[in-house]
């Protein structure tokens, strides 16, 4: 499962991609984040691979390195919560359609019994068409785990399944519930077990240990714990979590997340290890909220207009962003994806600029197809 460099005109892509050093020089010149990793791989070989600016400026600096680990935040989400739940379809477990009323033990059926809950679909959940409002402070209003899993089953829907797309960490958490309870194992051993060990992710955890946090990405000072996290999930209702949580709280590298992405294209695939059936990755990667308000796959986000991933990229294409500024895209029309790694809430999360900035990189990778 290694990555080998090539030139990019061996895969079909011009020299546009040197570009993209003076670009991200100036976006750290102009403090869209302090520090950068960006990856870019076509037909199984990587063609750009580079470390840029600072994985921490305060309370000292520290330079990027490409090895380095980022808290991904939402990437958590199709990594991990989407590809556990497929692989219990494909264990003949769960169904996609299977309602959530139906799946949680006895003693929470009260909480789904509305009219609206008890349509709660695991599909719901996945695209986020479940009904929840997009956030509320669990972290400040439970004291762990099980109250913040029994938080999220007892919240009033704020519109009806199915109705449109809301983009919601609750779902996720909800889901994140259901998977523990059905494989009786906590979400990072499980996702250790059939993910990371399997692909050889040695990189890739929840709560990396102090041991390792000099290697780690700086994130935002946080007031609520008064501290620069390194090393601690950033998400607050994840940190409530103790660090595991299905929509957020991984933590990895840039390389250990091309081998994800590489799975990805190849149906499931990689060297002789399989995660997944290619009618997983199929059904993954298309439309399952068509005539609503945003086009969503299961757990992963479709090309629109107004992607982060820029003009460019195919219509196929599919991919997520994180809260701490990480992204994940991929073309599978062009066979191509780009990881692109950011500290941008070190060391406030009120630094927006990247918003702006992720689809004008994805525009330069886009444009340097020649083939």
């Amino acid at each position: 499962m290694r990555f080998y460099f090539i030139e990019p005109e061996k895969v079909g892509m011009s020299d546009r991609l040197n570009y993209l050093d003076k670009f991200l020089a100036e976006c750290i010149r102009s403090k869209a984040f302090p520090g950068a990793v960006l990856l870019v791989a076509r037909r199984g070989f990587i063609i750009y691979f580079k470390e840029f600016g600072y994985s921490m400026i305060i309370p000292k600096k520290r330079k990027m390195h490409r090895d380095m680990l980022f808290d991904l935040a939402s990437l958590t989400k199709p990594i991990v919560s989407a590809t556990l739940a497929m692989i219990l379809v494909e264990n003949g477990i769960i169904s996609l359609m299977d309602k959530v009323i139906d799946l949680v033990p006895d003693k929470y059926r009260k909480y789904f019994e509305s009219e609206d809950k008890d349509k709660i679909t695991v599909k719901n959940l996945l695209t986020h068409t479940a009904g929840f409002p997009a956030w509320i402070p669990l972290y400040s209003q439970c004291k762990n785990r099980d109250e913040v899993f029994e938080k999220v089953m007892k919240c009033d829907l704020k519109y009806s399944p199915g109705e449109k797309v809301v983009y919601s960490d609750l779902g996720i958490i909800m889901l994140t519930y259901l998977i523990e309870h059905i494989s009786c194992k906590r979400i990072d051993l499980l996702a250790s077990e059939k993910i990371f060990k399997p692909l050889d992710m040695k990189n890739t955890m929840y709560n990396p240990p102090k041991n390792i946090w000099k290697n780690v990405v700086a994130t935002e000072k946080c007031g609520y714990r008064n501290r620069v996290l390194v090393g601690e999930v950033h998400d607050e209702n994840a940190f409530r979590m103790d660090g595991v949580s299905g929509h957020a709280g991984l933590f990895s590298t840039a390389t250990d997340l091309a081998i994800f992405s590489q799975m990805m294209l190849n149906k499931g695939f990689i060297d002789d290890v399989q995660i997944l059936s290619r009618k997983s990755i199929e059904l993954m990667t298309k439309n399952h909220t068509e005539g609503l308000n945003s086009r969503r796959g299961i757990g992963w986000e479709l090309k629109t207009e107004n992607a982060s991933c820029g003009d460019l990229f195919s219509d196929a294409s599919y991919g997520h962003t994180g809260f701490t500024g990480t992204s994940l895209w991929i073309d599978p029309r062009e066979e191509l994806f780009v990881i692109f790694l950011t500290n941008r809430v070190h060391p406030s999360r009120e630094n927006r600029k990247i918003l702006r900035i992720r689809p004008l990189l994805h525009n330069i990778i886009a444009s340097s197809i020649k083939d």
